[in-house]
């Protein structure tokens, strides 16, 4: 069968992301099928070179990996899902081929994107196992679709759903990617590569969606397996000179984290890396063997400056956690970055002052916030109304700062979050995460 894989992820600010996803998906096809790889992330008319290499290429499938519905800044993802079913659109019209369409941003809502996209297929969660299946079910004259886990598909113009598989992907068994498919500026421009340790997730986040995309039992890979596949990594030209640890949390369990590190430490790692933390399972060991691993960063999901607000997102730590990270971190010389989502929920104008002033006290290294985003036409008129109200106050407050704090960076508003000021950190010779960089280049 001839497969046209499609990453359609266009985000680049701050940094360009590797599609390690797609990329698994492909190392678990077959040989004996034709694998192209179209990658639209640089492509400045995605729509038109999609058409031209389809109509070229004239593939049997065509498998679309959806990374993400909203993008870095929370804003509204209708303008995200519009621009993938675009692409299924322009498949339609330049070629006869079936589309599968999956990814982390396709699990989140399977059953909204089949209806509004409209793919002959999608398959949620892990797509190693599932996709290979659904390429023999396709050979078999469609045989067997009900009997592949987590694949959703049209009868009789409705959406059926199989049921998710009882069991998961046994991560020993994970191939590696093949880095040489991706576009050099990947590791040209922007020097980053990204690699899973385990997948799972067994934290409660009030708003989190990983559990839903990786289940909430952790499967670990070896750590052999892990530095092996860093170090294959390396044989790219060009080569990442920064590596991303994509777990939802590395240090969760603390055992295979540490694990990990020791394994890097004993085979001489030189390359830097980052990865997100969790302040709950955060201790002096774990920093110390991850700085003697080259660890150049550690990012943390903090949420809020007040321990009311965190328990209402269900973080499962408070704020003393957050400045024992942040305490053990700056001794031991990573850099941190916290992210804070000012406006959930439950959140008064009070709670954001509160988070501000926590954030100038704990004064890390950087720290990104973000606007939580309304889906303002489901909610009542005067709920409605107070979610703007808030959402106007936090903006003018942050507005009001964006010349004081040159650490601190708010997507959604452009502060310290911009191509402009992107290109010229990476002008200035400064790689890896450009949070890093943000205080020094200030």
């Amino acid at each position: 069968m001839n497969i046209a894989f499609v990453s359609g992820n266009r985000e680049k600010l701050p940094n360009a992301v590797v599609p390690v996803g797609l990329l698994y998906i492909m190392a678990a096809t077959p040989d004996r099928h034709d694998k192209t790889l179209i990658d639209l992330c640089f492509e400045d008319e995605p729509n038109a070179v999609l058409r031209d290499e389809l109509r070229e290429l004239q593939p049997d499938l065509v498998a679309i990996s959806m990374r993400n519905i909203q993008r870095n800044d929370y804003g509204d993802p209708k303008e995200t899902v519009d621009y993938y079913a675009s692409l299924v659109e322009d498949i339609r019209a330049a070629s006869s081929a079936k589309v599968v369409l999956g990814g982390s941003g396709f699990s989140v809502m399977p059953e909204e994107l089949m209806q509004h996209i409209k793919p002959d297929f999608g398959i949620s969660g892990e797509g190693e196992f599932a996709f290979p299946k659904l390429l023999e079910a396709l050979e078999d004259g469609n045989n067997g679709l009900d009997e592949i886990g987590a694949l959703h598909y049209w009868h009789n113009n409705e959406v059926v759903a199989s049921p998710r598989p009882a069991g998961f992907l046994d991560m020993t068994t994970l191939p590696f990617p093949d880095k040489n498919l991706i576009d050099d500026k990947y590791f040209g421009d922007f020097g980053i590569d990204s690699i899973q340790t385990k997948r799972g997730c067994s934290m409660h986040c009030d708003y989190c969606v990983y559990p839903m995309i990786e289940g909430r039992k952790m499967r670990m890979r070896e750590p052999r397996e892990i530095v092996d596949e860093m170090f294959a990594a390396l044989e790219a030209d060009p080569a990442p000179d920064h590596f991303f640890l994509v777990d939802s949390v590395f240090n969760l369990p603390p055992k295979h984290a540490k694990a990990v590190c020791r394994e890097m430490i004993s085979r001489n790692w030189q390359v830097p890396w980052t990865c997100y933390v969790n302040p709950l399972f955060f201790d002096a060991e774990f920093a110390g063997l991850a700085v003697a691993a080259n660890c150049a960063g550690m990012e943390v999901g903090s949420d809020s400056g007040s321990d009311r607000v965190l328990e209402k997102l269900r973080k499962g730590f408070k704020l003393e956690h957050i400045r024992r990270f942040h305490d053990i971190a700056t001794e031991t010389g990573i850099k941190d970055c916290h992210t804070f989502i000012l406006g959930t929920d439950s959140e008064t104008i009070e709670d954001v002052q509160e988070t501000l002033e926590f954030i100038v006290d704990l004064d890390p290294h950087s720290t990104i916030i973000n606007i939580w985003f309304d889906d303002l036409e489901s909610l009542q008129p005067e709920r409605r109304k107070e979610r703007v109200k808030l959402r106007a106050e936090i903006e003018a407050l942050l507005l009001s700062e964006k010349y004081t704090l040159p650490n601190w960076s708010v997507p959604g508003l452009g502060i310290n979050f911009d191509e402009k000021r992107f290109a010229a950190l990476r002008r200035a010779g400064y790689r890896g995460p450009l949070w890093q960089h943000m205080r020094r280049a200030s």
